[in-house]
């Protein structure tokens, strides 16, 4: 991973982790093993096979005026698939733009959790004091503020896009700043592979078990609702 970061751009590398024989050219069967290899399910991740249905002719554009008819994405030009009505933090050639990664949380975080990041700098506040979250409500505000006009393939990349990226990663039903940065980087995949191939299980995200679990036991999809609750009254408890 070091060796690549050197000469790519930061889009590149946030698609490289699929790219398994380093050949700059990812087929429809590196897409699935890629996103089982992240934990999602067998249907999900056959549904990761639109990622080349929609985006292996842009990037054929820089090849050939024909479509790839075995749908392969070609990573040197994968910022000609880079759609509309998205947030801008990676630029037309693919490289990462800080300010306006800093810009989503200044502007979309309604959850207080980057002043708590701040206040956190002396290390007081242990290590809830993160640097900022975007709930599912925040990323609604968000998806909607980006739309741009007669883009419905750009809205729909968006909506899928900000789906599976909570369903990987939310902590707490939350999308953590750290965490969107490693993965517009392309570290975080890396990460999680090597962390699920350590403890066989990844420790955040959200799959269908969470789902009908929250649902057949306590009503709620919001497991972390739940979960928050039963720590406040353990720790009631402790303190009676």
């Amino acid at each position: 991973m070091s060796n690549l970061a050197a000469n790519l751009t930061a889009l590149q590398l946030h698609v490289a982790f699929w790219d398994y024989n380093n050949d700059s050219i990812i087929t429809p069967v590196e897409i699935y093993r890629g996103f089982r290899d992240l934990g999602f399910c067998i249907p999900f991740s056959l549904g990761g096979l639109l990622i080349n249905l929609f985006f292996s002719y842009p990037t054929t554009l820089g090849h050939s005026w024909l479509p790839d008819p075995l749908f392969r994405i070609y990573t040197d030009t994968i910022h000609k698939a880079k759609h509309g009505s998205d947030t801008g933090v990676y630029s037309s050639e693919g490289n990462l733009r800080l300010v306006l990664f800093d810009e989503v949380f200044d502007k979309m975080d309604s959850s207080g959790t980057k002043n708590v990041s701040e206040a956190n700098k002396n290390g007081t506040l242990g290590t809830e004091g993160r640097e900022g979250s975007l709930g599912v409500g925040d990323l609604f505000r968000l998806h909607t503020k980006n739309r741009v006009a007669a883009d419905p393939a750009g809205w729909s990349f968006a909506a899928m896009e900000w789906w599976t990226t909570w369903l990987l990663l939310q902590r707490d039903g939350r999308l953590w700043k750290e965490d969107l940065r490693a993965m517009y980087d392309g570290t975080l995949f890396w990460r999680i592979r090597e962390e699920r191939a350590i403890n066989g299980n990844l420790a955040q995200g959200y799959g269908w078990q969470d789902w009908v679990g929250g649902l057949w036991n306590n009503g709620t999809w919001k497991t972390w609702e739940v979960k928050h609750k039963d720590t406040v009254k353990v720790e009631v408890e402790r303190e009676l």
